[in-house]
């Protein structure tokens, strides 16, 4: 297994079942951010699981500057959505967004959570989908921004 730098964090089944365990009973990140600048919830059927990811995010330079979880369902859903917290921070959207499941995936040790792809996925792609909640919702602010300035100047005002 390796972490988001490259470097090999775990060398055995045993080591990333313990990884597994020890993100499930002291997860990181656990709880809400109020307010936060971006928001999902992300489920998955088959097993009951559910996660609520919130993020906070610099405006300026679009790094993940804090990322929670709220959630319940299986030990691999929640173990993930605690790591997908920390594999995402001080990451900007861009670099998030060109992650995979996959990359979550080798993290958790592909072996193991092999039958549970959903589970071990729902975390990442609950974080990805509150970026692009992010993302469509500044568009939207920009358009409704680039509409005012319009409507001034047509109106005769001056904008610098």
């Amino acid at each position: 297994m390796v972490d988001g730098t490259g470097e090999a964090l775990v060398s055995s089944r045993q080591d990333y079942i313990d990884f597994i365990l020890d993100h499930y009973e002291n997860p990181r990140n656990r709880g809400r951010l109020d307010p936060a600048d971006a928001t999902a919830k992300g489920g998955n059927p088959g097993c009951g699981d559910i996660v609520v990811i919130s993020l906070n995010i610099d405006p300026e330079t679009r790094v993940i500057t804090e990322a929670r979880f709220e959630g319940e369902g299986c030990t691999i859903s929640q173990a993930a959505a605690s790591a997908a917290t920390e594999m995402i921070a001080g990451k900007t959207i861009d670099e998030i967004l060109e992650m995979s499941g996959d990359d979550l995936v080798e993290i958790l040790g592909r072996d193991l959570v092999s039958g549970r792809i959903r589970c071990a996925t729902l975390g990442i792609h609950t974080v990805r989908a509150a970026l692009r909640k992010y993302q469509a919702a500044r568009r939207m602010d920009q358009i409704e921004a680039d509409r005012v300035v319009d409507q001034g100047r047509e109106l005769g005002l001056e904008f610098e």
